[in-house]
């Protein structure tokens, strides 16, 4: 026998007593658990921000007035000059200059050739510093930000949850979710850290805010 089919038989015995008509939906589950781990007035973004850099990403605040001079500015300090650009990604918010934009679809031959990726985001959680990309507009799929080496991430401050349930209740469960915390990194054995394995090198956030959305770029 298989491991598979030990696997499932243990799940039909266990679930041997449950009546055939029942549904997951019919059965409440309780839901009193703890919904958030921040201080009274602790700000999450502020939260947010302190735990992305935990991570060894780089995080940089500004308003929607000082997002192009950003973007720019973190761009060049990377060097990168050739990004995937998602679609949907709203044009507007691009500086002007030499930058080549890619715009998808991209096959994973040509994402391994360009500098990095610029995308938006789904959700943020501030006590973990993770940031939740869905496929959604201005996000691509998951090759686009795993592929290059280095992904720009722009989140709106609205967009930042206290904790994973309030991330959890704003997401649809249907998309696929990709959860980051920092950049790509492992440790062998002897814990020996070495980054860029499993996805980017290089993570840089912009945290916009308040009003990225409110000006219409959704």
């Amino acid at each position: 026998m298989s491991s598979r089919e030990t696997v499932l038989g243990r799940i039909r015995a266990a679930l041997a007593d449950v009546p055939s008509e029942e549904q997951p939906q019919d059965v409440p589950v309780p839901r009193d658990y703890r919904r958030s781990h921040l201080g009274p007035g602790e700000d999450r973004v502020a939260l947010f921000a302190e735990r992305v850099a935990d991570y060894r990403a780089t995080v940089t605040r500004t308003d929607r007035a000082g997002l192009s001079d950003t973007i720019a500015a973190r761009l060049t300090a990377r060097g990168a000059r050739r990004l995937a650009l998602p679609g949907g990604f709203p044009v507007e918010l691009l500086p002007p200059g030499t930058w080549e934009w890619h715009p998808e679809p991209l096959d994973v031959p040509a994402l391994d050739t360009l500098d990095g990726a610029i995308t938006l985001a789904a959700v943020g959680i501030a006590v973990t510093g993770t940031i939740v990309l869905d496929t959604g507009p201005g996000q691509g799929r998951r090759a686009l930000t795993l592929v290059p080496d280095h992904h720009l991430c722009i989140v709106d401050a609205e967009q930042i949850a206290e904790d994973l349930p309030d991330a959890l209740a704003r997401l649809d469960p249907a998309r696929p979710l990709t959860f980051v915390s920092g950049p790509s990194a492992t440790s062998d054995i002897e814990l020996n850290r070495v980054e860029g394995v499993h996805g980017p090198r290089t993570l840089d956030v912009i945290v916009v805010g308040p009003g990225l959305y409110a000006a219409g770029t959704e």
